[in-house]
């Protein structure tokens, strides 16, 4: 241990006792010579004879005169060794104990631990070190150094190492080490610079290692010192080569893993939730369909395989008790701080959209720290207003069973919805079987999957990289692509535009280790454009039209389906029936009324009548709809682009059966 009886920042000793002091260290330093300590520090330790005598001392008189309390177990644990802190005339003093009780070093409550070596703070690479062999290793080949006697700087030694123009972190070569380096670069106001040690070394252990080598082995680990930022970027770069390039096929391969069938879906919510580490590319998604159709299976379990502190799940939340709940209040601002940067927001099964009203600036991306006044009602000061200062962008995901959304929420998601096929409900009660019947077994099987286990690992390495920009390389590219399926632009075609670029750079954060690079700007190729525009084909028709994809998918299974049965307008009871026929469960009628047919009247896609038998009785019939980005490019008449047949035409052409159309209204 060390036992420090004065403060390397406290005043000196009185003349008195200076003066005593300064005629006992030569005879102290004489009996250390003649001491079994000698031999523990030039053998052991691989001290030189000069630097031994220079910097240690014995036991006995200084003790005795100076009363320096001594630990009483020390008493009993053998030999001191004293080390003198300071200089002649200003003499401060510590106390080793030998050999190595546990904790190191030890200072009294009302003393501050002092940074050994200040006369070396100057030096341009001043070298920092964690005990006091090491320090001496350094000084005796005349490496300028310092030791704060630990890994930690206290805020006194931080102030004083601020001074040194350029120091360099040499803490010990294992685990503890590296991490004391990397939380004390950080911690430093400075630039600072990291030396590696060999694993498991320290500088006394290379210098008894090394011998005569050492000089010139630290002058090498010196050499190669880098920035934190250096470093990190060298590690990821070399982690990165373990990361093969991705696309939309392998991710769907690799979440097919608990997530059966829905392929587009999967990606999509994966690339929105990974879009959270970009700067200002975030994409925000919703789920709408029924209830137990899966719409918050697949956001959740695509989260488990992101860091948890990244992701944030809420059940039901009114608007106030959200910024309430997650705001840090700021006296300075005088409001609550709501920093939701580089976080996943998931609503799960949202009864209304209220909470959404009071984000749609964030979600539209106007502000990164945007301005909210809300009411607060409490039982003393009644009605209150408050400041709530929404900060970064998330990525958000809304799920909800009402399938009505406003259009102003509409255009700011992406309008998702999960499949309901036979095929897919049958490998999900597969999978649920597997999954109930031995719960351990199916952990280990989910954990020890490799391919599992490395996306993970991919998600960490994308968020420690902090990529603060993504730049397209190709816009000709993104133009050609864009403009050659919308030939009639509509106001929403600004904002899909927008996703469509966040997808691109989605797939370029994902394989960012196989892009240009510029520091920390990552470049996107037309691998990354193509893929964003597979991906956005498959979702375009539904999301130009403002609707969910299961409405979208009701429309063409049920309703034109019917129509060719029928050649007629159809009844509500009819839709109901086909709807019975071809998903095999009850759509509540208020539903149909209130929710679906209103959104698909709404989109242009069909119509609403009076019977002419019965005006008591409202009739459906499809329309032509408007326009949409598909390659069959169908639009609205007199508009767009030139099509010979419309929607409803094509399907019964494509049947073999034209049927009468006469009775369609446009």
């Amino acid at each position: 241990m060390i036992y420090v009886s004065s403060s390397n920042y406290s005043t000196s000793l009185d003349e008195t006792a200076q003066e005593a002091l300064d005629l006992l260290i030569p005879p102290a330093r004489e009996r250390l010579r003649q001491s079994r300590l000698w031999n523990y520090l030039t053998q052991k330790r691989g001290l030189k004879e000069n630097t031994a005598s220079h910097f240690c001392l014995d036991t006995g008189p200084i003790v005795r005169n100076f009363n320096i309390s001594v630990p009483p177990s020390w008493k009993e644990k053998g030999e001191w060794l004293i080390y003198p802190v300071g200089q002649p005339g200003k003499w401060q003093y510590g106390i080793a104990h030998l050999p190595g009780l546990k904790p190191k070093y030890y200072f009294p409550e009302d003393l501050s631990k002092p940074l050994l070596g200040l006369e070396n703070l100057y030096h341009e690479s001043c070298l920092v070190v964690e005990g006091l062999f090491d320090y001496l290793s350094l000084i005796q080949e005349s490496f300028p150094a310092v030791c704060p006697l630990g890994d930690h700087l206290s805020e006194e030694q931080a102030r004083e190492l601020s001074h040194s123009p350029s120091p360099i972190l040499m803490l010990d070569g294992d685990k503890a080490g590296r991490e004391a380096a990397e939380r004390e670069a950080e911690k430093l106001s400075i630039k600072v610079r990291i030396a590696r040690l060999p694993e498991g070394e320290d500088p006394n252990s290379l210098l008894v290692k090394l011998g005569d080598r050492f000089r010139a082995e630290v002058e090498a680990i010196v050499a190669g010192a880098r920035t934190l930022s250096d470093l990190r970027r060298e590690e990821m770069a070399c982690r990165g080569a373990r990361f093969k390039p991705l696309y939309s096929e392998d991710l769907a391969k690799m979440l097919g893993l608990t997530i059966k069938k829905d392929q587009t879906n999967k990606v999509v919510t994966f690339l929105g939730q990974l879009s959270a580490y970009s700067d200002d590319s975030q994409i925000n998604e919703s789920f709408n369909a029924p209830s137990a159709t899966g719409k918050t299976y697949i956001p959740l379990e695509i989260s488990a395989l992101f860091p948890p502190e990244d992701v944030i799940v809420m059940g039901y939340c009114s608007p106030t008790a959200f910024f309430h709940d997650i705001g840090v209040f700021d006296k300075e601002k005088g409001g609550y701080i709501v920093d939701l940067s580089r976080k996943v927001l998931i609503f799960l099964d949202q009864p209304h959209t209220l909470l959404l009203q009071h984000l749609r600036p964030l979600l539209s991306h106007d502000k990164k720290e945007i301005r909210l006044k809300i009411t607060d009602k409490s039982q003393k000061a009644g009605l209150r207003t408050k400041n709530i200062y929404l900060r970064g962008y998330p990525a958000v995901i809304f799920c909800t069973a009402g399938l009505k959304i406003d259009e102003q929420e509409a255009t700011r998601f992406l309008l998702l919805s999960p499949e309901i096929s036979q095929e897919k409900i049958r490998e999900a009660i597969y999978l649920r079987i597997k999954k109930e019947t031995d719960p351990k077994a199916y952990s280990d099987w989910l954990e020890g999957d490799p391919e599992r286990k490395l996306l993970k690992e991919r998600i960490l390495a994308i968020k420690e990289a902090q990529i603060k920009d993504i730049k397209i390389g190709c816009p000709e590219r993104i133009e050609e692509e864009f403009f050659g399926k919308n030939k009639a632009l509509k106001p929403r075609h600004a904002r899909d535009i927008a996703r469509i670029l966040s997808l691109i750079k989605c797939f370029a954060l994902l394989n960012w280790w196989h892009r240009d690079r510029d520091g920390s700007t990552v470049v996107a190729n037309e691998d990354d454009v193509k893929e964003a525009f597979k991906i956005w084909d498959e979702i375009a028709e539904s999301q130009e039209l403002n609707l969910p994809p299961y409405i979208y998918n009701f429309y063409k299974d049920i309703i034109l389906a019917a129509w060719k049965e029928e050649k007629a307008g159809l009844s509500r009871g009819e839709i109901l029936k086909k709807h019975f026929e071809v998903y095999s469960r009850v759509l509540p009628d208020w539903q149909l009324r209130q929710e679906i047919l209103p959104m698909l009247e709404t989109a242009g896609l069909i119509s609403q009548e009076p019977d002419p038998a019965d005006k008591r009785k409202i009739l459906v019939y499809p329309t032509t709809p408007l326009t949409i980005s598909q390659s069959k490019n169908y639009s609205e008449s007199h508009g767009g682009v030139k099509s010979e047949k419309a929607p409803v035409e094509k399907l019964f052409e494509e049947t073999g059966d034209g049927g009468d159309l006469t009775e369609v209204v446009v």
